[in-house]
């Protein structure tokens, strides 16, 4: 069973792939036209839980999967 930690880190890296995507595709930031450039505050605290989420979900790797009843 996943915790909602590891549900909330997934969604946020997810965002992130998003965010990503349309970087990579239209050279367009979503998170930066969100949130008022790449430097505002909104935009680093996204890019930082996503970085934050990135890192906690290399746990997600190594743990082992519920055994089905």
């Amino acid at each position: 069973m996943r915790t909602p930690i590891d549900r909330l880190a997934v969604l946020l890296l997810i965002v992130g792939a998003f965010n990503w995507l349309t970087v990579g595709l239209f050279s367009y930031d979503f998170v930066a036209a969100l949130f008022g450039g790449t430097g505002a505050l909104g935009s680093r605290i996204v890019y930082s839980l996503v970085g934050i989420a990135g890192i906690y979900s290399i746990s997600l790797l190594f743990r082992e999967a519920p055994a089905s009843e």
